[in-house]
């Protein structure tokens, strides 16, 4: 069913996106029948014709001018229109071609690659009056902007459901976590989770990709200002950010997440992942499942999803107590707390930035193992390898970092790679399959999963540098965590939070270097057991104890906080919110442009035609009226772009135009052919580089 449901998407986007180009081509078309310009050809696509219609024709395989000449001697295109009136042939050919990238309208005298070719008859495009030529080439652009109000309006009449722009648990490194208040006795510095963005620098936000978008708009060294909204405050909050570029040299951005609701996504889709993410984690004898809505934590409502994490961070590695609204009623379960899975980072000169997942997570140097988090879908691991497997060994590599499979997997190349995991308890020899493809990011991507840090029994992988306490120990891979503080160990929950007790100790007695003492078990045939000592800096203690705890939850889970974005009906508000989303569009088009050469957007950013398709078959998904609202936002594309004013669309036409308007004749053709040839290579390059970027995203390299 995904397949065909799939399929069924893509098709769908791919009409949609044929409808935009031919309602241009249309708006070209009539314009040329009121300016009595005689038309050759109606075109949807390029390249070869696949199927024609050309009426006195009919219907035809490949073109009809092959039928023509046949029956009369001459191509149509060649006949007079008394000739064609006596052999009742109509003077256009409408075809289908091959290659649905664009389209076009084909006039007596007029060719976009051939500026010398001209024609004296009287309807041609040359004879016609630089005005109505004028209307003519504008015409494919006002077709599709009146298209994009049409089709605002539809989907603000029924109504578009949006994720809301609220913030979800931010980033502390974020933008807008470090924002300054401009009234400092109101609020403290930076948002915070449930923070509703009203406006920024004056500009309403409306949804949670407005707020995407106006910062990634955003000049370098301009601040925003931004009002918000936050739950149990009466009056408007205001905040002053700058957005920076995203660790991978991206888009601008604020360093925010949209909210969550409580309510675990029903998506029929999502359904066995969410059931394998339960069991992984430990709760799949709750019967929490999909459609299950999160009422309460420890006694207080829960307002969004993100209040789960919040919980849990303030919990000190207490279980949390949760009620939810099941199929059956009520149900009250107790949700544990583990350590955040990024632990620490190792260094701080690591080109790497935090939270990549080939970057090594630790506490004072004692490393976790690996665990499988996730198995790209058609990879060859699929079925050999499963998400919750931890990983022992690789290849002749005993209890292998993240970073250590990283570089085994780039340095082994395609094939076959022997792993030993410990799956359900049990250790389990499996042989992987390294394909054969570059790395993208910092993920393994060539054993097609992703990696998180075993949170489970506290063995060890490697110690990462000379720099960490745990370095001094000399501890085997493998090596297991009896004991630390003089407790038991039972998990890496246990090893964090005997370790917090210890150095909160420590810190508060002032000692320079503070002492936790640490059994071990090796991984050798004796088995033997190490009572050692850990030693660790104020500094270090810091480290440790600023970080959080989060819940044996995937809060990702629940589905985004949307809100529809809808006129109530009233079609007078729809026409007012068309036209102001289609002008807002426009605008945003042409600043997108602008932040493109000056380099705040990156050019990987751009999207190619395969890549528009790609998006719009999963914004199929969201529904029908989302799916008119996106082609309403490509429909401003199109007519934003064809009006750019570079030769060979319709813009640089219209330059053209009011050159001879003014001058009385044309541009010289060497001056037309020249401008034309520019205007290819350029069109052609950003096609190639678009085209690029979109086999790189279907890829996952970007």
């Amino acid at each position: 069913m995904d397949a065909l449901s799939a399929g069924g998407n893509l098709l769908l986007i791919i009409l949609g996106f044929c409808v935009l180009i031919a309602l241009h081509e249309l708006g070209h078309f009539l314009a040329a029948r009121w300016a009595g310009i005689r038309v050759h050809a109606f075109a949807i696509g390029m390249g070869p014709v696949v199927v024609a219609y050309r009426p006195g024709l009919g219907v035809r395989l490949r073109s009809t001018e092959r039928i023509a000449i046949a029956r009369f001697g001459k191509p149509v295109a060649r006949m007079s229109d008394a000739e064609l009136r006596q052999h009742g042939v109509g003077e256009t050919e409408y075809s289908l071609r091959l290659l649905p990238i664009g389209g076009f309208v084909g006039m007596l005298g007029q060719d976009d690659m051939d500026p010398s070719a001209r024609s004296d008859d009287p309807r041609s495009y040359q004879r016609t009056p630089v005005g109505k030529r004028m209307i003519v080439v504008s015409a494919g652009v006002i077709a599709n902007l009146i298209l994009a109000v049409a089709l605002f309006i539809v989907a603000f009449m029924v109504g578009v459901r949006f994720e809301a722009p609220v913030m979800g648990v931010l980033p502390a490194s974020g933008a807008a976590a470090q924002a300054v208040p401009l009234a400092p006795d109101a609020s403290a510095p930076g948002l915070r989770a449930g923070d509703r963005i009203v406006s920024i620098d004056g500009t309403p936000m409306l949804t949670f990709a407005d707020v995407r978008i106006a910062a990634a708009m955003s000049r370098p060294g301009d601040a925003m200002d931004l009002v918000v909204s936050r739950p149990g405050v009466d009056e408007p909050l205001r905040f002053r950010a700058e957005a920076r570029p995203d660790p991978f040299g991206g888009v601008r951005t604020l360093g925010v997440i949209p909210a969550l609701n409580c309510t675990i996504t029903t998506d029929p889709r999502a359904e066995t992942d969410v059931r394998r993410a339960l069991e992984v984690r430990g709760l799949g004898d709750t019967g929490i499942g999909p459609g299950w809505t999160l009422l309460s934590i420890d006694g207080r409502p829960a307002l969004l999803g993100d209040d789960l994490i919040l919980a849990a961070r303030a919990s000190n590695g207490a279980s949390l107590v949760t009620r939810w609204q099941s199929p059956t009623g009520d149900t009250q379960i107790e949700i544990p707390i583990g350590t955040t899975p990024e632990l620490l980072v190792p260094r701080r000169d690591e080109a790497e930035p935090p939270g990549s997942p080939s970057r090594d997570a630790h506490l004072l140097g004692l490393t976790p193992l690996v665990e499988i988090a996730g198995i790209e879908r058609g990879h060859p691991n699929e079925g050999v390898l499963r998400e919750g497997d931890v990983i022992l060994k690789a290849g002749d590599l005993p209890g292998p970092s993240a970073r250590a499979l990283v570089t085994l997997v780039r340095e082994r190349g395609a094939g076959p790679l022997p792993l030993r995991v410990l799956r359900d308890g049990q250790t389990v020899e499996v042989t992987a399959t390294i394909a054969d493809a570059e790395f993208v990011g910092d993920r393994p991507q060539r054993l097609g999963i992703s990696l998180t840090p075993a949170l489970g029994e506290p063995l060890l992988a490697g110690v990462l540098s000379a720099d960490l306490p745990a370095s001094s120990l000399t501890l085997l891979p493998l090596s297991r965590i009896d004991r630390l503080n003089g407790a038991p160990v039972s998990d890496w929950s246990d090893v964090r939070r005997l370790l917090d007790a210890a150095l909160r100790d420590g810190v508060a007695s002032g000692a320079a270097g503070i002492a936790i003492p640490i059994e071990v078990t090796s991984p050798t045939a004796d088995a033997s057991r190490r009572a050692l000592e850990l030693i660790a800096t104020p500094i270090q203690a810091q480290e440790v104890l600023a970080l959080g705890w989060s819940p044996r939850f995937v809060v990702n889970l629940f589905d985004p906080l949307d809100e529809v974005l809808t006129a109530d009906g009233n079609p007078i508000r729809a026409i007012s919110m068309g036209f102001r989303q289609t002008w807002r569009m426009v605008l945003l088009t042409y600043l997108t442009l602008d932040r493109l050469f000056r380099g705040t957007v990156a050019v990987r950013e751009l999207h190619g035609p395969v890549g528009i398709v790609h998006i719009g078959s999963r914004v199929a998904d969201r529904g029908f009226m989302y799916l008119l609202f996106f082609l309403a936002m490509i429909s401003v594309n199109l007519a934003v772009l064809n009006f750019l004013p570079l030769p060979i669309v319709d813009g640089g036409l219209f330059l053209f135009l009011l050159y001879e308007k003014f001058r009385g004749r044309p541009p010289s053709v060497a001056f037309q052919n020249a401008a034309t040839l520019v205007g290819l290579f350029l069109i052609v390059g950003v096609f190639l580089v678009a085209s690029y970027n979109d086999v790189m995203r279907l890829l996952g390299r970007f």
